[in-house]
């Protein structure tokens, strides 16, 4: 395994992530220990997780993932190994189960890690995100900005002061962001500069294959200001395995359990998959473990987030880390790239 540093904190977090989304939908306890163990086997010590989880979210199955892995950390012991990271929701229409609706100011965000971390069994997380923005911006598969009336919102200003708090009460030792832009990225670090508050170490965004957005306006605040890339959906929801281009029927996947989860599955995305499973195949290389060594050798990102419903997939994930693009095979993903640009935002 490889490690990198997780923004200025000094903690070093392996390349490969392990995401836990599925686990009390798709995947049983008994599964997501399995995988747990797995991956702690090859070296992985950074998990992350989120209040809302499993998805899709919905109030009867709430707050299982977290307690998956809290019954596991208390069967294991061993807390001190691992980097485990998890999420506060922003406010949705489709969150209404969650605290009645959840928001980021400071009384919903203490009362989200106090349940987070009684869920884990654990004190404190690593790392505590902001799930997505309070405002309205482009994030979940929208490229193109449109304001919204944002009165409501709450302030990134008293968002970051009450993870500040967290920090200072030990309940969190870093912070980090999801789903956010540029301006959003600029404006808490500005903010923890001016205020003397805790600075955002990471920024975890969507990037693949299919959608590499994030080398626009974010990849230089990565390399600048220590806030690396965790890179989620690096296989597109699965996509890019080509198992889906293929005509999966595999009534445990996730696209064929929720027709609503076509973000990856658009015409202009279907054709690059083809194009990027044929040039993995061409070179003898798994269309899975190629998009996946692209993701973990840019140098923005810190770790790449994998998430597996089986631990064969979850096998050839991991050993992604053990695979390296030549020079060739990146020109050839770049002019793919070329001819068709984050057709999968």
């Amino acid at each position: 395994m490889q490690y990198r540093k997780l923004g200025n904190t000094g903690i070093d977090v392996s390349l490969i992530c392990l995401g836990t989304m599925t686990w009390g939908e798709q995947n049983t306890e008994a599964e997501a220990h399995a995988q747990l163990d797995y991956a702690l086997a090859q070296g992985v010590n950074f998990i992350d997780t989120a209040e809302m989880y499993p998805i899709p979210p919905k109030g009867a199955t709430q707050g299982l993932t977290e307690t998956y892995i809290g019954n596991w950390l208390q069967q294991r012991g061993g807390r001190d190994q691992l980097v485990l990271a998890t999420k506060v929701a922003g406010p949705a229409d489709w969150m209404a189960h969650l605290r009645g609706g959840p928001r980021l100011d400071r009384a919903h965000i203490e009362q989200a890690i106090d349940a987070s971390l009684k869920r884990l069994r654990t004190d404190y997380v690593d790392l505590y995100q902001v799930h997505w923005p309070a405002r309205s911006t482009n994030y979940f598969g929208q490229l193109g900005f449109t304001a919204g009336d944002d009165a409501a919102a709450d302030a990134i200003a008293g968002t970051l002061h009450a993870l500040d708090t967290l920090v200072r009460a030990g309940k969190a030792r870093a912070i980090g962001i999801s789903n956010e832009t540029p301006w959003g990225v600029a404006q808490y670090l500005k903010l923890a500069d001016e205020q003397q508050q805790a600075r955002i170490v990471s920024i975890q965004n969507p990037y693949s294959l299919l959608n590499r957005s994030f080398e626009v306006g974010l990849a230089e605040f990565a390399h600048r200001e220590q806030t690396g890339l965790l890179a989620y959906s690096p296989l597109g929801f699965g996509v890019l395995s080509g198992k889906y281009i293929r005509g999966s029927d595999d009534s445990h996947s996730r696209l064929n359990l929720f027709e609503s989860y076509t973000r990856y599955s658009s015409e202009p995305g279907v054709a690059a998959t083809g194009a990027y499973v044929e040039l993995a195949e061409s070179h003898g290389l798994s269309p899975a473990q190629m998009a996946l060594a692209f993701v973990n050798s840019r140098p923005f990102v810190t770790a790449t987030i994998i998430g597996a419903t089986t631990l064969a997939q979850l096998q050839e994930n991991i050993a992604s880390v053990d695979v390296s693009l030549d020079a060739e095979i990146v020109d050839a993903i770049d002019a793919i790239h070329a001819r068709q640009s984050n057709p999968c935002p």
